[in-house]
């Protein structure tokens, strides 16, 4: 029985697939304009004495709960907002399960100063590359729907074009993906198979992270309190993006969010 992590693979192969014969990673490195300056480090902002470790995310819509803004919700009022406070911003580029695109992207990057992370399902080392190129700092690799090899290959490749890397799992068995090219370990708090959400993954899996690999929290967190225990267990990043997407206002939630929350 196929998963929605199945279904979503599928589709992403499809559209690599389509996509991939009409720019060559080599026109990347040519003409891609953000391959020509320095990248922003998100390992390096979670470490920075005083950060509150946010990750803040701009996404549409979500496979389990639909729409949470229209296609029409424009990127700017939302990022610049996420950009006064946050330690980084995810963008999701997915379109078809998600509602994003590379142009959120690039206009997050263009009118931002923090690092931003490309969130999508990479499968293919050209979408790393066609990353860089539309402005992304960091990468996801998502150990659930890469081979061990791929995780090694897509992280050296990141780390050679100066993007840094997170590694994304959701259990002990998936840490087994963890290199040293790898520059961060997200533990997921929403299983990708049956999109059921529990906090405790994360306090589960902290004391078996690498030390030297910054880590970080994603999925259901909703509360101060959630970011503090989280804090206290060794997580120095905290990714949080439909706690705030579903609000009529994204970037005021997010604002009077860190309002709440003491930096470490």
């Amino acid at each position: 029985m196929s998963t929605i992590l199945d279904t979503i693979v599928a589709a992403k192969r499809k559209e690599v697939e389509k996509f991939k014969p009409m720019s060559s990673i080599e026109r990347f490195e040519k003409d891609g304009f953000f391959w020509k300056i320095a990248n922003r480090s998100l390992a390096e902002n979670l470490l920075f004495p005083g950060s509150n470790g946010i990750i803040a995310e701009f996404k549409r819509k979500s496979p389990s709960k639909g729409w949470f803004k229209t296609k029409e919700l424009e990127v700017e009022p939302v990022v610049t907002s996420y950009n006064k406070g946050a330690a980084g911003i995810s963008v999701l580029t997915d379109d078809e399960f998600f509602g994003g695109d590379l142009d959120d992207l690039i206009q997050t990057k263009v009118i931002t100063d923090i690092p931003v992370l490309r969130k999508d399902f990479i499968i293919d080392k050209w979408q790393i590359a066609e990353a860089k190129a539309f402005g992304a700092d960091v990468i996801l690799l998502i150990a659930a729907c890469l081979s061990i090899k791929e995780v090694k290959d897509f992280a050296s490749y990141a780390k050679s074009i100066g993007l840094e890397s997170i590694l994304e799992v959701h259990n002990e068995e998936e840490l087994g993906h963890c290199c040293d090219e790898v520059t961060m370990v997200g533990v997921n708090n929403r299983n990708l198979k049956t999109f059921e959400v529990d906090i405790n993954t994360s306090l589960e899996l902290i004391d078996k992270i690498p030390k030297e690999k910054p880590a970080i929290a994603e999925s259901g967190i909703s509360s101060v309190d959630t970011i503090v225990t989280l804090r206290n267990a060794g997580y120095k990043g905290f990714l949080i993006g439909e706690n705030f997407m579903k609000e009529e206002q994204p970037g005021k939630a997010f604002e009077e969010f860190v309002i709440g929350l003491k930096p470490n």
